[in-house]
Order: structure tokens, then sequence, then C-alpha cells
């Protein structure tokens, strides 16, 4: 039993080990097939086969499930023809179920004979086995001879493949080679095509005629000029292109027919400006005419230049440099006709205007002279001044200067190519700062040097424009000046408001006009009030002079005169003048006054009266006037005192000298001891009051006598001696005040007799 058990189980591993090769069992003869399936079932927990030995591996356990083994046996151990067979011989055994031992033991023996008849066939068929083997032997070196030719062909293949993917390599690069010389031949036709200068274009720079006709030819052959230069220039054209000796043959011929282009350009326009300018000037019924004053008018001038102002931008596209000629050119020729126009104007302006002369001497002759100053009527020169400026300053700021307002450039700016900056009102930086004395011009300053380069060239320009043209402005100025130098003050104010209305709305030059008409008005002004202070000088040499001198109520009019021009504006320059001038009437009054020591004071007090009469009213709205009021009342009261203790001295000079050696001794000597002092004992008051006051009416009556002597104007006599008669008073009050302390027991006229006393008298 055993023994069976052993073999079954080398068949299932044998049946396993067929099945893992080939994938299926294979068909077995003369196998006791149930036996197995009886074997198989009664160890059905799980068959043991071995594995052959792998490479570096032992023997692998592998379990075969009772399914597979049951499915195996249904499917290849019985095939239908064995399961037919089997079916016939189990039918040809007559036995019962319980006989199935000797049914086995008859199978087996079955068995044992097919096996040995089996061996018995190998054996027989042995020369079959040596022929097949030999067969497969023959088999075995075709084999190893197909093998060795297989590696020859696999060399050689390996070896082609080698040389085609070198043709293909070489096929690519070809290919690559076809693209690049396709492309760079459409490169070097577009660069041809830059390289190309048209014919009409080479002959219009070169050759062509620069009239309005032609203008769009020359427009167009200036884009064209300007565009291919740019394509020669890197980024435009690569940089590899830049060193081909073509580009650089066709840059230098572009950059020659430029260099012609521009310089036939700029001597056309040089010469165009010129004689614009020049049939304009020939044109007499253009400018102003004896009885006939003309607006100047530049609308047509504008219109025949505007048709170069595309030309004039190429040409600084073209040559930054071109431009400095033609703008010098444009303004002087420009600067000639505004020269001859205001000229002519101004002409025509004074021969129209009909204006009496005033006097130049203002503060000489006799005071009847003021009338003729007031009488004469001197405003139309200003009105001739209000006229020329509001002709010409319009021009200019819309001519030639940017409007603050609209934000626009001028006709200059623009038509010159200027690139000026934005534009901030004057004296007020982009940052809302103040700017320097550089900003002048009241366009801002920006950071590119470009910019700065073309601000300082637009000054220059200005420069040129405007140069000597405010000599016609002067000449206007002047004219007022001998007719009436006080209309300087009115000019002088009319110049303020032009400029202070011009601080929003026009360029630099402008108000550097308007300045220098002001300072040239405050100049001439100045000028006539150095000559008044000449002709008050003068007077100093008088020495003989007396009474009122003749410059004072004159100074009167003067300023009464000025106020009136004035309008309470251009306080300034009318200060400044009445400083001036009443520092040099005080100075001389002093100087004249002492000349003569015993009418010092009485000079000097009535002139002194007769500037504050004369100033009463206008001191009270000028504040200048009034400070020097001030000042003229203070001298006048002083000069009052003065020639009032005078008066009183030379009358009492006894009792005041008496009272002086008194108050001198209280210094070192007590109150009590004076009276008991050499010449100051109660006996010398006595006397000295005696003689002082015995014949008081007689000796007031002397003085107001000898007051109104020396008095050459009558009119301030009651003021005077009413001081007269306050000063002796307060003095005589010291005087009571004094004996009552150092004679308590003398007796002496009260102060209410001899205030009684005076008024009396």
């Amino acid at each position: 039993m055993r023994n069976i058990d052993d073999r079954n189980r080398i068949l299932f591993c044998i049946l396993n080990v067929c099945k893992e090769a080939f994938g299926r069992l294979p068909e077995v003869v003369g196998i006791d097939v149930v036996e197995m399936a009886l074997w198989a079932k009664e160890n059905k927990p799980s068959v043991i086969t071995q594995k052959n030995q792998q490479a570096g591996h032992g023997p692998v356990s592998t379990r075969v499930a009772e399914s597979d083994l049951k499915v195996t046996v249904e499917k290849y151990l019985i095939s239908t023809a064995e399961e037919d067979d089997m079916e016939a011989l189990l039918g040809s055994y007559v036995m019962g179920i319980g006989e199935a031992e000797a049914f086995s033991a008859r199978l087996k023996r079955e068995l044992l004979a097919l096996e040995a008849a089996n061996v018995h066939a190998m054996l027989e068929s042995e020369p079959l086995v040596e022929e097949v083997l030999q067969g497969l032997e023959a088999a075995t070196h075709c084999v190893d001879d197909m093998d060795e030719w297989l590696g020859t062909f696999n060399v050689k293949l390996r070896h082609i493949r080698e040389d085609i993917e070198s043709i293909e390599t070489r096929n690519n690069k070809l290919e690559m080679h076809s693209v690049n010389n396709k492309a760079l031949i459409q490169e070097l036709d577009k660069l041809l095509e830059r390289l190309c200068v048209p014919s009409e274009y080479a002959t219009c720079m070169s050759r062509g005629k620069f009239d309005e006709a032609r203008m769009t030819q020359n427009i167009e052959a200036c884009e064209w000029l300007t565009g291919a230069l740019r394509g020669l220039e890197v980024p435009n054209l690569d940089s590899t292109y830049g060193n081909m000796r073509a580009v650089k043959e066709k840059r230098a011929e572009l950059e020659k027919l430029k260099a012609t282009f521009v310089r036939r350009a700029s001597g056309f326009l040089i010469k165009y400006f010129a004689n614009l300018v020049d049939s304009v000037m020939s044109d007499k019924n253009y400018f102003s005419q004896r009885g006939q004053l003309k607006q100047p008018d530049h609308a047509d001038l504008r219109y025949k230049c505007r048709i170069y102002a595309h030309l004039l931008q190429h040409l600084k596209s073209l040559d930054k440099n071109c431009l400095l000629p033609l703008r010098k050119a444009y303004c002087s020729s420009l600067n000639l006709l505004l020269r001859r126009e205001a000229r002519e104007f101004a002409n025509e302006l004074r021969a129209s205007t009909k204006v009496s002369i005033s006097p130049t001497t203002w503060l000489e002759g006799s005071p009847g002279g003021n009338q003729i100053g007031n009488s004469t009527d001197t405003s139309g020169l200003s009105d001739a001044y209000i006229k020329m400026l509001t002709i010409f300053i319009p021009l200019l700021v819309d001519e030639f200067f940017p409007s603050w307002l609209k934000r626009q450039s001028s006709f200059l700016a623009h038509f010159m190519c200027f690139e000026v900056p934005a534009l901030v009102p004057p004296g007020v930086g982009a940052n809302g700062n103040k700017r320097g004395s550089n900003d002048d011009l009241g366009i801002m300053n920006m950071d590119s040097n470009d910019s700065k380069a073309d601000l300082q060239s637009l000054n220059e320009s200005l420069q040129d424009l405007l140069d000597g043209i405010h000599e016609d402005f002067y000449a206007v100025v002047d004219w007022a000046y001998k007719i009436d130098p006080l209309r300087c003050i009115s000019m002088h104010l009319i110049t303020e408001r032009y400029l202070s209305g011009q601080q929003a709305d026009a360029a630099g030059f402008v108000r550097v006009l308007l300045g220098y008409l002001a300072s040239k008005i405050s100049l001439q002004f100045n000028r006539f009030v150095d000559e008044a202070c000449h002709q008050i000088e003068r007077n100093e040499h008088n020495v003989r002079q007396m009474g009122i001198l003749p410059y004072i109520p004159r100074f009167a009019t003067l300023a009464i005169r000025m106020e009136q021009y004035a309008q309470g504006q251009s306080r300034d320059l009318v200060d400044q003048a009445y400083t001036k001038l009443v520092s040099i009437i005080f100075v001389t009054l002093e100087k004249v006054a002492q000349t003569d020591p015993k009418t010092y004071d009485i000079f000097l007090l009535e002139n002194y009266a007769a500037f504050l009469n004369s100033l009463y009213d206008v001191a009270n709205f000028v504040p200048t006037l009034a400070k020097f009021y001030q000042q003229a009342s203070g001298a006048y009261e002083e000069a009052c005192m003065r020639h009032i203790n005078m008066l009183i001295h030379s009358q009492f000079e006894r009792l005041f000298q008496f009272a002086r050696k008194i108050k001198d001794l209280m210094f070192t000597v007590s109150p009590e001891e004076i009276q008991f002092q050499l010449g100051l004992s109660k006996m010398e008051f006595r006397k000295m009051l005696k003689s002082s006051l015995s014949g008081f009416d007689k000796s007031i009556a002397a003085m107001h006598k000898k007051l109104q002597k020396s008095l050459t104007s009558q009119e301030l006599l009651p003021s005077l001696w009413e001081m007269c008669k306050k000063a002796f008073m307060d003095k005589y009050v010291g005087i009571t005040q004094l004996a009552a302390r150092i004679y308590p027991t003398e007796s002496i006229p009260s102060v209410s007799e001899i205030r009684n006393l005076l008024a009396s008298l």
C-alpha cells in the first residue's frame, strides 16, 4: 500500500511539472486513473510537488488545490475515448460494488502486462531512436550554423543602421541649411529694399525746389529719409548688419543726402524769412502813417510761415543743429519788423497827442505859479502810453509766448519746434515751491538735458526777437517825461497793473519788458525828484532869504498832484519821492536858518508852520507824509518855545535869573539857609520883585510888540501869543512855589492875579 502511495505521489508531481512546462496535462495511457483519483481524494489537504532547481535557488514547494486536481483529472487524465473504453471495460466485468479490491488487482495485472509490452516495444524501436538522435544532432549543427549566420547578419544590420542614421543626420542638416538659406535670402531682400533709394526722392532732395506746390513731395522725401536712416539704426536693424560693408556705404550715402537736403532747405528758409519781412516792410501802408494809427497784424505773415512748418519739423528730426541758424534768421528778420512797427506807431502816437508842456521847475518861483501846474491837463500822455501797451503787449503775448490759461504753445515755440516743458505760473515751481531767478521766464525747467537745451535756446531766440524793442517804448516814456514828469507816476501805475495782469497769462519776456519799462519810468521819475532836490538846495546859497521859502507851499501842490496821479497806488515810488524831497527840505531849511542866528527860530517856525498848514489835508490820508507832518510839528513847537523863551527872558531877565540862582544853590544848601546867602536875602528878593513886576503891563506890551515885529506871517501871532502867555504863567507858577518854600513870610503877586492881568491886556 505504501508503494502505491509513493507511485501516485510521483505521478502527480510528474503531471504538475508537465502542466507548468506545457500549460496543460499530457494524455496518459495505461495508468489507473481511478486509483489515482481515489488516492487524491484520500490525500486532499495538499499535494507537494518539487520544482526543478532554479538559478541560485533551492527547491520550491507548490501546493495544488483539490479543485485544480479534480479539474485536471476530468479534463486531461480521461479523454472521451478513454472514458468509453473504461465503461466498456467495466461492463465486461461482472462485479459488485464490494469487489473493488479484486477489480483493482486485476487492473494492476493488466497494467504490468501493458508496461512490459511497452518496454518490449521500446527495445524493439532502438534503431529508430538512434536514427532520431542522429537527426537531432544534425539539426543541432544546423541550428548552430544558423545562429552563426544570424550573428553575422546582426552585425551587418547594425552597420547598415548606423549608416542610415548618418544619412538621416546629413539630410536633416541639408534641410536646415535650405531653410536658413531661404530665410537669409528673404532678409537680404528686405535689407536691399531698405538700402534702395528711390530716384524721385533722391532727385527731390538733391536738386528739388522748395516752392509751395512742391512741399508735399519734399515732406514725403523727408519722411522717407527719416525712416530710412532710422531703419539702419539699432534696434530697428540687427546689430550684425551694421558691420556689413553695403550697410555702411548706404548709411554714408544717406547721411550725405541728408546733409545736402538740410543745407539746401536751410539756405532757402533763411532767404525766405528775410524776403518775407522785406516785402512787408516795403509796403508803407502796412505801418502807421500821419493821421492814421494802425494796429500790427501778423496773420498773413503767420500763414506764409506755416507753409514750411512741417518742413522745419522734419529738418529738426534730421539735424537739430540746423535749427540754430534758422531760428536766428527768423528772429532777426522779425525783430526788424517789430522794431519798425513799434517805432512808426510810437512816432504817430506822439504826433497825434496834443498836450501842453507842464512846468519842470515845480519847487522854484513864486507860490502863485502853482496854478499853472494845476491847470495843465496832461492825461493824454497816460492815454497814449496805455494805447502803446494795449496794442503791443497782447501782440507779443499772442505771437511769441505761451498762454498760461490755454496751456498751448505760442506760434514761435510751435513754428520753430521748441520742445518747451509744462508751463507753470511765474515764481512757482512744479511742486508749488518758489523758484529761483533762473526761472524768470515763467517756463518750468525739466530734468532732461534736451529739454534744458531747448529752454536755453528758446530764451536766446526770444532775446534776439525782442532785442531793442524796449527802446521804442522808452521813447514814449521819455516824450511823456519831457511834457509832464509827474506823469511817470501814472505810467508806473499802468505798468504795474499790466504786470499783475500778466502774471497768469504772459511769458517771461513780456514781464521782463514791462519790468524794464517800470525801471525806466522809476529812473525818469527819480531824475525829476533829484532835479527838484537840486532846486531846493539852491535856496541854501541865498543867505538873505526871509519869510516862507517858496518851495514849502509848492511842495504841497506837488504832493496833491502826485496823489492825483498815484490814485492810492504806486506807493513805493511816491513814498520814496516824498522821503527824499521832505528830507532835503528839512535839511535845507535848517541850513538857511543858520545863516542868521537872530532870526533862526522865527525863520524855522514860520516855514514849519507853512509846511504844516499846506500839508494838513494830504497828510491825513498819506502815511508817509503823516510821519513827516509829525516831525515838522515837533520842530515847529521846539522853534516856538525857543523864541518865546527868548522873548520872556528878555523882558523878565532879573526875575528868572534870581530863580535860577536859588535852584542852583538848592543842590548844595538847604532851603532854609538860602535866604542867608549873599545876594539872595529877603531884601534882595523884594528889590527883584519890585523891579520886575512894577511895570508888568508895559513889559507884557513890549513883549507882544516885539513878537509881532519879528513875524512876517501875522496869522501866526495869535497862536504864538497864547503860547507865550502860557509859557510865562508856567514859569511864574514855578517862581511862586519856589518863593513860598524859600521866603515863606514874603508876599508875592498870586498866580490868579497875574493870569487876570494877562487876560486884560
